[in-house]
């Protein structure tokens, strides 16, 4: 009952269009929690308010607060749910050598796919900064790593669902709806096409890719 009650007073600072904020509630969603939602709309200067300020002093999304301990970034978010709530090590294995790999996948997200995603077009949809050949040769080389992970391998880093699948598939979806092509991925694409059945709150996170396509489209 306490960890109930603990639970949901978890509040979620976010905006559906946000792949890492996905990313969060995908996560949240396999182990079972239920978030407190915070629509924070940025457009609107609210993640500089001074009381989120206070939870945040870098104002990003997204945003986790449970009972008081307030963290971001979505990977580290999505590390500390699997820690704290998990029911198993399955999403974030407790073997060095397997979290090594889930780790590695994370920080290849983090730094090189998603990161080739807001260097082209979040860069694009806020800065109007056109999409240049050295933008898209970054992101079929981030393609081309990640197909070469998935060589042979149902999963990404390992041979069960992990925090690394859940963070990839909010990043490949959301190129996905900016109609980036990367059906010559073989390996990403069948990974892509099987984990959409399986992904908890697969349904919640196409829908906030479709919030996302809806201001690329403006």
């Amino acid at each position: 009952f306490w960890r109930q009650e603990h639970i949901r007073i978890m509040d979620f600072y976010y905006l559906p269009a946000s792949a890492p904020c996905r990313a969060v509630i995908m996560t949240a969603s396999a182990i079972g929690i239920e978030l407190n939602k915070k629509y924070l709309d940025l457009f609107a200067g609210e993640h500089l308010k001074p009381e989120f300020l206070k939870l945040n002093p870098q104002h990003t999304i997204p945003t986790l607060v449970d009972n008081g301990f307030a963290i971001w970034d979505s990977r580290a978010i999505i590390v500390y749910l699997a820690e704290k709530y998990g029911k198993d090590d399955s999403l974030y294995p407790k073997c060095p050598k397997n979290r090594a790999v889930v780790n590695q996948r994370l920080y290849f997200d983090a730094g090189t796919l998603y990161q080739a995603f807001v260097e082209a077009y979040v860069e694009k949809y806020l800065f109007e900064k056109p999409i240049t050949e050295e933008k898209y040769k970054k992101i079929s080389t981030a393609f081309e790593f990640l197909n070469t992970f998935l060589e042979g391998q149902t999963y990404v880093a390992g041979s069960s669902l992990t925090l690394a699948d859940i963070s990839l598939l909010a990043t490949v979806s959301s190129y996905e709806v900016a109609k980036y092509d990367f059906s010559k991925y073989s390996n990403v694409s069948r990974w892509y096409e099987d984990l959409k059945k399986v992904a908890p709150a697969w349904k919640e996170n196409w829908a906030g890719c479709l919030e996302y396509k809806k201001l690329l489209e403006r």
